[in-house]
């Protein structure tokens, strides 16, 4: 069903709200409706797509002097929007006043509070004071009683809501976080995501650009995408959750060093960056890992996942399809673990592409959103240059994985121990103060001590080198659809596919 808006249609999926409208005299006076005495109208809101991905709230107005006609239209219309029934009604609303440029509140105020009021959605407020703030309310309030929860802010203000909300719901269904192989329980509650931090990675890869209004849109139409999300362990000790990137070595040592300059806002990526591309450290460890065999696309094919992605589909049911059959501890134990033992400068394992504006293609362009599985990015090392190669590959169309000294596997669960963990057989508490003698790459005579990498996840640090990672399929959903594929002939589609009311 769609309503006519000049020479095209708009699927009444994308419209926002219907309201009855008061005409005043300039309006009235149009031609031959100027000697009318009584004008009935109404205003249909919805969802304008422009170029990017980026999407705008537009109206259209009809009138005609029949008032019972004008009133079936909006009845009718009205009564067409109650039947979207995957649409928000009442939604929780973290705000981060501090990330960033300091600019959620305001955007949220301005930008966001205003369509989430045309759309009838009512909203419960919380703007945080501290860190974690967002996670520890999320296990007291009653979470059940919302249709979703969005969080204003960075990628570290998703983090905080996906912790607290996958945390609440495991709790409330007796779950064991800490232990590494539990069947963790699927969050049905969807997480909305209004970008206004320093990086957005997350929202440029599930909607296609990062822009508040865009965001605030997908949650009115009460759009769905699931997520893989996987969790990180160590020693049966629960770690942290990661949707995007989980980096050791390269993008570990740019977030410590970072760290220590918040001081120069975002700025301090691109030193830190630099910085730690200088220092060219590299770090020794094994990998061992499970490849992903119930996924039908590979890290380097050129399917990238799109709205209703096929492969995801599939894998996932094939996934399912492999537990009922032998069960999941069966499964797990028989398949084989492939080892890879190595000096890696860059260890990256991402659930998505991790696509962003200076990376339009990510870190792995063809990995996909809910297919239960993350691509493991294995940078051996290389000389600087070559390695300056591989980076500046990230910004163009060339295949970023053509290199002798970079490997990509497609994987399920991986394991990593860096070589300081296995010669120590160290725990969790004494990582950090034990080092390990490594050889500098510029200067071999000097015997430099080099302490171990960070983790860098989904940018936060997690100081543990030996870690267990493993890939919970779909385990969270969010208010997304994929990024949509670019249609020539967008009119001609929606025409096309849509029925024509009345």
């Amino acid at each position: 069903s769609c309503v006519p808006t000049g020479n095209c249609s708009v699927p009444i999926s994308e419209i926002i709200s219907v309201e009855e409208t008061e005409l005043n005299k300039k309006q009235r006076n149009i031609g031959k409706w100027q000697k009318m005495t009584k004008l009935h109208a109404f205003t249909v809101y919805y969802v304008k797509k422009a170029q990017n991905h980026r999407w705008r709230c537009s109206d259209v107005t009809f009138w005609c002097v029949d008032e019972h006609l004008c009133n079936q239209w909006i009845q009718t219309l009205k009564e067409l929007l109650e039947l979207q029934k995957s649409r928000p009604k009442q939604l929780l609303v973290y705000i981060n006043p501090y990330g960033g440029k300091r600019q959620g509140k305001r955007i949220y105020e301005q930008k966001v509070a205003p369509l989430f009021s045309l759309a009838s959605i009512s909203t419960d407020v919380v703007i945080t004071e501290h860190a974690n703030h967002a996670k520890d309310n999320l296990f007291e309030v009653n979470i059940y009683k919302y249709d979703g929860v969005v969080c204003v802010g960075g990628d570290g203000m998703f983090s905080e809501v996906m912790h607290g909300l996958i945390g609440r719901i495991q709790k409330d269904s007796g779950i064991d976080q800490n232990n590494p192989k539990a069947s963790l329980v699927q969050c049905n509650i969807r997480i909305g995501i209004i970008p206004a931090g320093s990086t957005d990675c997350i929202c440029y890869s599930t909607v296609g650009i990062s822009d508040p209004v865009t965001s605030a849109l997908h949650i009115i139409v009460g759009d769905c995408q699931p997520l893989d999300v996987s969790s990180v362990h160590h020693n049966n000790t629960f770690l942290k959750y990661s949707v995007s990137l989980l980096g050791y070595g390269f993008y570990g040592d740019i977030l410590k060093d970072s760290e220590k300059k918040r001081w120069m806002g975002p700025m301090r990526y691109d030193y830190s960056g630099f910085k730690t591309f200088l220092s060219h450290h590299y770090y020794e460890g094994t990998i061992a890992y499970q490849p992903a065999k119930h996924t039908l696309g590979s890290p380097r094919d050129k399917d990238s996942c799109r709205t209703g992605c096929y492969i995801c589909k599939k894998s996932e049911q094939q996934l399912a399809e492999q537990h009922m059959d032998c069960g999941l501890k069966h499964e797990e134990g028989e398949e084989e673990w492939k080892v890879i033992k190595g000096k890696f400068l860059a260890i990256n394992a991402v659930n998505m592409s991790c696509a962003c504006p200076r990376s339009p293609k990510g870190l792995s362009p063809a990995a996909h959103l809910a297919d239960g599985s993350a691509d493991l990015i294995l940078v051996r090392k290389c000389s600087r240059f070559d390695f300056l190669r591989y980076l500046v590959r990230h910004t163009n169309q060339d295949d970023q994985f053509d290199f002798p000294f970079v490997d990509v596997y497609r994987v399920k669960n991986f394991q990593f121990t860096s070589k300081l963990s296995e010669d120590n057989e160290s725990n969790v508490m004494d990582i950090g103060k034990k080092r390990f003698g490594q050889f500098c790459r510029d200067h071999p005579a000097c015997c430099c001590n080099i302490v171990n990498s960070t983790w860098n996840c989904d940018g936060e640090t997690l100081d543990s080198s030996a870690i267990e990672v493993r890939v919970h399929c779909q385990l969270m959903k969010l208010f997304a659809r994929g990024i949509e594929e670019n249609c020539k002939d967008e009119a001609a589609y929606r025409q096309s596919s849509a029925e024509q009311l009345l």
